[in-house]
C-alpha cells in the first residue's frame, strides 16, 4: 500500500483519459467522483471500531467496491441530476439522470479500483496482502514493487498525475461521441433534450 498522496495520485492517473472521453469541464467533475472513492477501501480501518473486518479483507475487493459506487451512482442520479442541470458551469440543454448514473458510477468505480492496483503493487509491506477477487478467487495477488513509505512513489504518482492532466487539459481535439457525452461541446445545440428512455428514475 502507498500512502494517501500516493493513492490520490494513482486515482488521477486513472481519470486522465476523461479529457479525452468528456472533455475539459466533464473531466473535471468524473476526476472529482474518482478522488472521493479514492480511498473508499480503506473504511475498514474506521469499521474495525464497529465490526468484525480486518485491513486488507472485504473493503478491498472487486465486489465492494463495484457495489458501493452503483449505489453512489443511483444516490447521484436520482439527487444531483437537477442541481447539475441547473449548474450554468456544464452549458448542456439537459442531462439525462442516466448519464448522471453513468458518470458518477464509472467515476467512482476508477477511484476504488485505483485503490486496489496501488495495493497490489505495494502490499504486503505494512499490511496483509489484498484478495481483490474474493469470492471468485480466495488467493492473495501481490505485485509488490512499491514501499509504503517511499516519497518516490508517493509524491512521485501525484506529481506525474497532475503534470498528465495538466498536458491533457490542454489537448483541444473534440471528445468522443458517445451518447453519454456532457455539454454541448461542438456549440451547435447538440446538447438536445434526451429521449425520455434515457432518464434514470
Amino acid at each position: 500500500m502507498v500512502d494517501v498522496t500516493g493513492h490520490l495520485g494513482m486515482a488521477l492517473l486513472f481519470a486522465a483519459p476523461a479529457w479525452i472521453i468528456w472533455g475539459r469541464r466533464a473531466a473535471l467533475g468524473f476526476t472529482g467522483f474518482a478522488l472521493l472513492t479514492a480511498m473508499l477501501p480503506d473504511t475498514d480501518l474506521v469499521l474495525q471500531g464497529f465490526l468484525p473486518v480486518t485491513h486488507h479483507g472485504v473493503t478491498h475487493t472487486v465486489i465492494f467496491v463495484v457495489l458501493a459506487s452503483i449505489l453512489a451512482g443511483v444516490f447521484a442520479a436520482r439527487w444531483l441530476t437537477d442541481w447539475f442541470n441547473a449548474h450554468r458551469w456544464i452549458r448542456s440543454t439537459e442531462i439525462a439522470s442516466l448519464t448522471v448514473f453513468v458518470f458518477a458510477t464509472a467515476g467512482l468505480i476508477l477511484g476504488g479500483m485505483s485503490h486496489l492496483f496501488a495495493d497490489i503493487l505495494s502490499a504486503p509491506d505494512i499490511a496483509p496482502p489484498l484478495e481483490p477477487l474474493w469470492p471468485f478467487y480466495r488467493e492473495p495477488i501481490i505485485v509488490d514493487v512499491i514501499y509504503y513509505d517511499s516519497p518516490i512513489w508517493n509524491f512521485g504518482l501525484i506529481a506525474a498525475a497532475i503534470g498528465l492532466h495538466l498536458v491533457l487539459a490542454r489537448y483541444r481535439s473534440y471528445p468522443l461521441d458517445t451518447r453519454y457525452r456532457i455539454g454541448d461541446q461542438s456549440g451547435d445545440g447538440a446538447g438536445a433534450r434526451p429521449a425520455a428512455s434515457d432518464r434514470f428514475e
